[in-house]
This record gives C-alpha cells, sequence and structure tokens, in this order.
C-alpha cells in the first residue's frame, strides 16, 4: 500500500540549535520567576506599609532585573520599561 516514511536524520547544527535553545529556555525561566518574585515583595512590603527606604531598595531591585532581563533578551525593551512604570506608580 503506502510506502514506509523514512525519518529523516537531523544535523549536528540543528542538533547544537536544540540543546542551546533548551538551555536558553531554563535560564529565561528562571530570571522570569526572579523577576516575578521581586514584584511580589515589592506590593507585600507596600501592603503592609514598609519603611520608605526599605520599598526604595525593593524598586532598585526591580529596576536591575529588568535592565538586565533586557540586555539578556527575556523581555523585549517596551515590557521592561512598562513594568518600571508601574513599580514606579505604587511606590
Amino acid at each position: 500500500m503506502a510506502e514506509e516514511k523514512k525519518k529523516k536524520v537531523k544535523k549536528p547544527t540543528a542538533i547544537k540549535r536544540i540543546i542551546q535553545s533548551e538551555k536558553r529556555k531554563k535560564i529565561n525561566i528562571q530570571f522570569k520567576s526572579r523577576a516575578k518574585t521581586a514584584l511580589k515583595d515589592l506590593k507585600k512590603s507596600i501592603e503592609t506599609k514598609e519603611s520608605k527606604e526599605i520599598i526604595l531598595k525593593k524598586l532598585n531591585i526591580i529596576y536591575s532585573l529588568m535592565d538586565k532581563a533586557v540586555k539578556k533578551k527575556v523581555f523585549k525593551k517596551n515590557k521592561a520599561n512598562r513594568i518600571k512604570s508601574r513599580c514606579s506608580n505604587i511606590a
């Protein structure tokens, strides 16, 4: 009836790219998790009305994380700017 389909053998460059993308995916997930945790921490400190110094330190941490994320291409520039703007409005 129908001919059996032969599986194509992937080239070494394709295999290498798959491995690289998997590594990058793990790093991106970790970085996004750190950013989300920092945002939650800032919101929690605002709700509990902690001192202004502590809130500003946490805000600086978020700014730093967002800039690093843009540099590492985890987030796009506009998303990082939007998050920083929202954080500065609530702080």
